[in-house]
């Protein structure tokens, strides 16, 4: 009874000790590598963080008090003392304050749209203390993204962007900015999930992160593990208005073609068909619900009643999902649209125009 008893122990034993083996490999099955915490993201932190600039937006305002319209949040931050030593109370209203990021070294910066808003002067502070004027190149307020520049002496530290198609949800980041006017902030965590649509805009494709981010991190950088840029922070769902681990950064891959673009014009050029569209249709695509006979669709042949099922070989299910295709496609180029008409499938080239502000397709 004694042998027995030991030798049930001994096989539970040695089952514990191969469970032990398989749970210490992660319970992978053959051929997955899984990915651990990083033992420090110093190294990291301090490869980035030189280029995460804080920006301050000031409106001239006549008669005013410069910090009567402070958020309470930052006017006794760093940075709302720093400004009340070098504007004093002269007629100036702050804005308020964000986050920015170096992709250049002759002083290019990539932030938000609403960072900048309708600001008189922009101030951007480095994380070397100086502080310089800075100038709008571009902005585009469909997908909230702005270029600023910068004049220094001599380079500034820039980073580069990584592609955020590649990212996964689980995968690490970090977040960097200037939170409630704390420059020279970072917060670390994971993608919690991604092509989030908040309903703000028909370009909404937001990767969502549990890193926290607070007031003043907006229009700052999203880096993956090999300090790359993954996306530029916008915004965050809170009930009190300070992080809840719900935020939303804008995709690097989205971001990039668009910084490209508003260096070389200042605007953002996107493709347009001029086509009303519905979806739920049978079989999937959209329904062309109406259309101006001298728009672009109108001119190529595509009818009323159409069901429009690609662009370009891209699968088409979702009016959005048709926006941003057709947007992807530069004006005065041609691209071919699949339809389907009365059970029929064709192919229609289309030489596609440039998108009006006041559109939605």
């Amino acid at each position: 009874m004694y042998m027995n008893r030991a030798f049930r122990l001994a096989a539970v034993s040695s089952h514990m000790v191969v469970l032990l083996v398989v749970l210490l490999l992660g319970g992978c099955a053959p051929g997955a590598v899984a990915r651990g915490a990083p033992d420090s993201f110093a190294p990291l932190v301090k490869k980035v963080l030189p280029s995460v600039v804080n920006i301050a937006t000031i409106e001239t305002v006549v008669g005013a008090d410069a910090f009567a319209a402070l958020p309470p949040e930052l006017r006794d931050s760093p940075i709302g003392r720093q400004l009340r030593r070098r504007f004093g109370s002269r007629p100036q209203k702050i804005n308020g304050a964000g986050s920015g990021f170096i992709v250049d070294p002759s002083g290019i910066i990539v932030t938000n749209n609403h960072v900048i808003g309708h600001a008189d002067q922009i101030v951007v502070s480095l994380t070397d203390g100086r502080q310089l004027p800075a100038k709008v190149l571009g902005r585009d307020e469909l997908t909230d993204i702005a270029v600023l520049k910068v004049t220094a002496p001599g380079p500034l530290p820039a980073v580069g962007w990584g592609d955020s198609h590649q990212m996964e949800v689980g995968d690490w980041i970090i977040a960097a900015g200037n939170p409630f006017g704390l420059g020279g902030s970072v917060s670390a965590g994971i993608i919690s999930a991604e092509g989030r649509d908040l309903g703000s805009g028909p370009f909404d494709n937001f990767i969502q992160i549990d890193a926290p981010i607070n007031p003043g991190n907006s229009g700052g950088p999203v880096f993956n593990m090999a300090g790359q840029v993954i996306g530029v922070t916008s915004t965050i769902i809170s009930p009190t208005g300070a992080s809840v681990g719900i935020g939303f950064a804008i995709p690097s891959d989205t971001v990039g073609p668009l910084v490209t673009q508003l260096i070389a014009h200042g605007e953002v050029q996107r493709g347009w068909l001029g086509v009303a569209v519905t979806d739920g249709v049978e079989g999937g695509g959209v329904l062309i619900a109406g259309l101006d006979p001298d728009s672009p669709a109108g001119r190529a042949g595509i009818r009323v009643g159409d069901v429009l099922t690609a662009v370009a070989g891209e699968r088409i299910e979702t009016p959005n999902g048709l926006i941003r295709a057709v947007a992807a496609v530069p004006p005065g180029h041609n691209v071919r649209i699949a339809v389907r008409r009365q059970g029929h499938d064709m192919e229609i080239p289309v030489t596609v125009g440039r998108r009006p502000t006041d559109r939605t397709e």
